[in-house]
């Protein structure tokens, strides 16, 4: 196939316009009849991949040199759209424009060949759709309604705008207004429209549980598993047999709990701490052996792949994985046997993990613990806690203390910890909506990201370091632009990014002028300003942050500037190139320790699993150098815990576990610091590991496709949870119009400010139009809606009393007035 898609290559590049037609390319290419089906078979991926461009009359040419990109397309609702590519284009940044008049017959979520038509000054793209790759929305839900000449279906999804033609005898006699789901039959094209049949009525708004089903049905979260995912399921024993354990560490009699909150079901990730002979911490973070049990290309491997992530609404859950597995064999419940992938650390008094070994192990996880109780143990030293769990109080206590060690270490290397409250839907006995609650962290939170964090990070340097093709979880440097609009913002509270930062940015920007005039006065152009800005190179490190983020908490602008923090920042995801992590100021991160609902967590176990059972390579026998940034010795193997391997064959009772010290007589004693240089040098070799690559269980494109698939489902989730909560707001604030609260506003544009109600932590929004007392208008240095006449603004922090107007359920927001200006910073004369 490779072969005729190059002769089909070379064919169009020495035609004349580089066009032919399909009649032509068969006849230069001496093919008979009985292979048409199959050229025509490589033409249509050629063309989906963008590497031909399909015209009228079957006819086919190259696409011009950097002018057509592949993507998906993310409209908006007044027509226009945006097309992210599938790689990274070279010429341009970012996502590419598409003006309405050049989105065509294209839908919300299509895969969408585009002509870049041009770059402007600043690096952005402007084009238009040539052709629709592949349809994304091949079922939609919306509202049906029974016209006078026909029936048709509003869309849900406001970046659909077309309506659904339903004809007689489609229609599933739906009632009028009732949302269904519907099966598009036809797609729009020219004067076509857009035609469907309904394949299920769902219900009426208002209805228990419609939003959930209406958000699984608009965002296509698979919830139905194939049957031969079921039965390959339903094939797994209720319990770990005896055979199972050959091979296995033996961990059982070890004192490990889970600590999970109270709704929780799947358990994952079970811990326990000790103290060595050293002085030094014994760290065991077991996490549930899934690809024991989900085998590669299994049809449990491919649905779980095909979901790429659990879904998690207020009142259910999507599994990315049978429950018989999520629930049951491969969550870590309380009392009985479960394989695991142990990490075992050794972890030294200032944080660093000085050695590890990676185990197949077996557990037996003492309690199911939450974080509520974990808390009033440790916190509130509530008497029936910690009666209840006597003998692992000192094991909680333990658990504390090294993860506060853990936490100062990551906040001394400039991880950014922003500790936001979370919505919380709270329901009564009979599943009603009842409030919405700030979610609420206590040490026992803590304990458990420490150490995930930890694990997560010694198992991503245990494979890179040996060069082993994975996934990683990367966070890239911000853009520095966005960069630069937060610093402007946190420059009017006071604060800055870093004074190297500040000092570039306020010296060296105001001189950006373009040469277009305004009333006799230069106007900055924000084109020529971000290029400038690119050029700047402008460099903020996650300390920067860092120091911000401690500075502000507790203060009244931390809620404000934490939001606007966040947005400065890239968006996390998979890649299997180790390019760091930003926010967590890690070098080389991965997801290991929550396979159950994750599919990269089970790729990388699947991954560790296969390069620890190899034949031993001479790397791995090569001691690593104490104190070397992300070295720790690896410690492989049995002999670290002698008399295992006897127990696990039932020759000798269970053994009372206790760990021999894991230093070194070389190493004893020897706790003088390496210089910074010697720290950056090794830093820097340790990065640079980019060749000598071994064999990997997944060739590189694999796991790019996986990688790229893995952050849309996990986005999509993320999508579906955020608008469901949004939604559920909306229900709670139905009958509180005419309400007034107190509120702070947290993000201003050029229609409104957001305001956060602090009573309810619900957010509405204020229009422009409805403040009647002047012209308002968005002004970007500083940031403030200023009066045009009165010169009166509203800035970032400023307290108000609103009033609750409308539900705006298109836009799905709470629409409020201001009724009154409450003291705080900001108020006053646009002149200050």
């Amino acid at each position: 196939m490779i072969a005729l898609e190059e002769q089909i290559l070379a064919l169009l590049k020495k035609a004349p316009e580089q066009l032919m037609s399909f009649r032509q390319l068969i006849h230069e290419l001496d093919l008979d009849d009985s292979e048409r089906h199959e050229i025509r078979q490589i033409l249509h991926e050629m063309v989906k991949s963008g590497n031909l461009i399909k015209l009228k009359g079957n006819r086919y040419r190259l696409p011009e040199e950097r002018s057509v990109i592949s993507g998906k397309l993310s409209a908006h609702r007044d027509g226009y759209g945006f097309v992210t590519p599938d790689k990274k284009p070279s010429g341009f940044e970012g996502d590419v424009f598409i003006p309405a008049r050049f989105v065509g017959d294209a839908m919300q979520g299509d895969a969408v060949l585009v002509s870049v038509e041009k770059i402007k000054d600043d690096g952005r793209a402007e084009g238009r759709i040539l052709k629709v790759l592949e349809r994304r929305n091949l079922t939609i839900v919306g509202q049906f309604k029974r016209g006078e000449f026909e029936n048709y279906v509003v869309p849900y999804d406001s970046k659909i705008p077309q309506e659904i033609v339903i004809r007689d005898g489609d229609d599933l006699d739906a009632a009028h207004d009732s949302i269904v789901n519907v099966e598009v039959t036809q797609f729009p094209h020219g004067a076509r429209r857009l035609r469907g049949r309904v394949v299920e009525v769902l219900g009426f708004r208002g209805d228990f549980g419609i939003d959930v089903e209406i958000m699984i049905r608009k965002h296509q979260i698979p919830v139905e598993f194939p049957a031969a995912a079921l039965r390959q399921a339903e094939s797994c024993e209720a319990e770990v047999a005896l055979s199972e354990l050959t091979g296995r560490m033996d961990f059982r009699a070890l004192p490990i709990v889970t600590i999970d909150g109270e709704t929780a079901k799947d358990f994952d990730d079970a811990v326990h701490v000790e103290k060595l002979e050293s002085g030094h911490y014994l760290l065991g973070v077991h996490i549930a052996d899934v690809a024991h049990y989900v085998t590669r290309d299994s049809a449990l491997d491919r649905e779980a792949l095909r979901r790429g992530t659990s879904v998690y609404f207020p009142d259910r859950a999507v599994p990315m994985l049978p429950e018989r597995l999520s629930n049951g064999i491969c969550s870590l419940n309380p009392k009985v046997d479960r394989l695991t992938l142990s990490a075992l650390m050794e972890i030294d008094a200032s944080g660093d993990v000085r050695r590890y070994s990676i185990h197949d192990s077996v557990i037996r996880s003492r309690e199911r613990m939450t974080y509520t109780a974990v808390g009033r143990i440790l916190i509130d030293h509530a008497e029936e806690e910690t009666a209840r769990y006597r003998e692992l109080v000192p094991h909680f206590e333990l658990m504390r203390e090294l993860a506060l060690i853990l936490y100062e270490r990551r906040q001394s290397r400039g991880s950014i910890d922003f500790d936001l409250p979370e919505p919380v839907i709270a329901f009564d006995e009979l599943g009603a909506m009842t409030g919405i609650l700030k979610s609420e962290r206590n040490i026992a939170h803590r304990i458990i990201e420490e150490f995930m964090l930890t694990a997560n990070e010694t198992v991503a340097r245990h494979l890179f370091q040996r060069k082993i093709p994975s996934l990683y979880r990367i966070h890239e440097s911000p853009d520095p632009v966005k960069v630069y609009q937060f610093n402007e913002i946190a420059l009017s509270f006071g604060y800055s990014l870093g004074r190297g930062f500040a000092e570039r940015s306020i010296a060296d920007l105001p001189r950006l002028k373009d040469r277009s005039w305004r009333g006799g006065r230069p106007r900055r152009s924000p084109a020529h300003r971000d290029v400038a800005l690119q050029a700047m190179n402008i460099k903020v490190s996650p300390k920067d942050y860092q120091r911000l983020v401690e500075q502000i908490t507790g203060k009244p602008e931390e809620r404000i500037l934490s939001y606007l923090m966040l947005r400065s920042l890239k968006q996390a995801c998979y890649s299997p190139q180790n390019k760091g992590h930003f926010g967590l100021a890690s070098s080389c991160y991965t997801h290991f320790t929550s396979p159950i609902r994750r599919y990269p967590d089970l790729m990388v176990h699947r991954i560790l699993t296969t390069a620890l059972r190899a034949k031993p390579d001479s790397r791995d026998a090569a001691s690593l150098q104490p104190g070397q940034i992300g070295s720790a010795e690896p410690v492989l193997g049995s002999a670290v815990f002698p008399g295992i391997e006897p127990m696990l064959r039932g020759e000798t009772p269970p053994l009372a576990y206790s760990f021999p010290s894991l230093e070194t007589p070389s190493e004893a004693g020897n706790s003088d610091p390496r210089s910074k240089q010697e720290l950056r040098r090794a830093k820097k070799k340790e990065e640079s590991q980019s060749e000598d690559v071994r064999p990997g269980l997944y060739c590189p494109e694999a796991l790019e496709t996986i990688a790229i698939h893995s952050s849309e489902t996990e986005r999509r989730s993320d999508e579906a949870e955020r608008e469901l909560i949004d939604l559920k707001k909306l229900e709670f604030m139905a009958d509180k119009l005419g309400e007034e609260y107190e509120g702070i506003v947290i993000h201003l544009t050029k229609e409104g400010m957001v305001v956060e109600l602090m009573e309810l932590f619900v957010e509405g929004f204020v229009k422009l139009i409805s403040l009647d007392d002047d012209d308002y208008q968005l002004r970007e240095r500083p940031l403030a809606l200023v009066g045009r006449i009165s010169r009166k603004v509203y800035r970032l922090g400023d307290r108000l009393k609103v009033s609750v107007d409308r539900i705006d359920r298109f836009r799905r927001r709470v629409d409020l007035s201001v009724v009154e200006r409450l003291s705080g910073f900001g108020q006053g004369d646009a002149r200050r």
